[in-house]
């Protein structure tokens, strides 16, 4: 069984690497290469390792693996080089022994309970802080493929991850213990803005006080350390946060995440799952009392 996960593996290394499109290509593929050719860009290289996960034997003599695939990805764009990495969760189905059925898992949204208003805020909760981007982004470096255990962690994990990093970059904690005002965490408690996607990008530009952010109009006005978020129906709520790491050949920015754990990934998003031609972004940059 592993052998064959190893094989599907190996074979999908091939069509990345492969110059040009072929019939038999897998849609995700297809699809991160287009991408990498509108940016004048090419994958030169790639290397991948599989981890099962679970094993379920069912009644009909199916077997259901879910298992990860940590890709790394050697990026070249003109003269600029960079590496690029991925984790895909993915669910395999086997039948007498033959591989039936292979995809990735769909990604997950935030389904927890979010604030539809920006939230309020009181004198007596001012704080300053400066900003430290480079600690945000070396937080986001370290932690973007585990989890920190002095945080509780979450199936759909990528708020708790980026406000952990922006925390790391000496962003306070205010409003506990009211889930519905400021952004914190202690200890099986958290604000809505620090766990959920659309929570925490109405908290961002509404708070005055402690972690605050202005909204810009272009991705070229990020820098490390800022925020992006994504509403991938468009539909006006938002699902999806990353954190700013890293800039392409062109100035573009590459992103860090966890669901699915993704570091120096470019920040459309064109590649994942979720992704549909209605998604719209919210840009960030993190002010602070300088």
């Amino acid at each position: 069984m592993r052998q064959l996960l190893m094989d599907r593996i190996n074979h999908v290394i091939s069509e990345y690497t492969t110059r040009g499109q072929t019939d038999f290509q897998h849609e995700k593929v297809k699809r991160k290469k287009d991408l990498f050719q509108r940016r004048n860009a090419e994958i030169v290289k790639v290397e991948a390792s599989g981890m099962v996960r679970e094993i379920k034997e069912q009644p009909d003599d199916t077997s259901s693996v879910l298992y990860d695939v940590h890709y790394k990805y050697l990026v070249k764009q003109g003269s600029f080089f960079y590496l690029e990495e991925e984790v895909e969760n993915r669910r395999a189905v086997y039948y007498d022994g033959h591989l039936y059925d292979d995809g990735e898992v769909p990604v997950t949204v935030d389904e927890l309970s979010s604030l539809d208003d920006p939230p309020a805020h009181n004198e007596e909760d001012r704080v300053s802080y400066q900003y430290d981007r480079l600690s945000a982004v070396q937080y986001a470096e370290k932690w973007w493929n585990t989890y920190n255990p002095a945080y509780r962690k979450f199936e759909n994990d990528c708020t708790n991850f980026i406000s952990q990093c922006l925390h790391a970059g000496n962003a306070p904690m205010r409003g506990y213990p009211s889930q519905g005002k400021g952004w914190w965490m202690r200890g099986n408690s958290w604000s809505y803005s620090w766990t959920v996607a659309n929570s925490m990008r109405l908290h961002l530009p509404a708070s005055t006080i402690g972690l605050r952010a202005r909204e810009v109009g272009s991705p070229h006005k990020l820098k490390l350390g800022d925020v992006i978020c994504y509403d991938f129906e468009g539909d006006g709520r938002f699902d999806h946060t990353t954190i700013v790491t890293g800039r392409d050949a062109d100035g573009m920015p590459l992103v860090n995440a966890h669901t699915f754990n993704s570091r120096m990934r470019y920040w459309k998003y064109e590649d994942s799952t979720a992704y549909t031609p209605n998604i719209k972004y919210k840009f960030y940059t993190i002010i602070d009392d300088r």
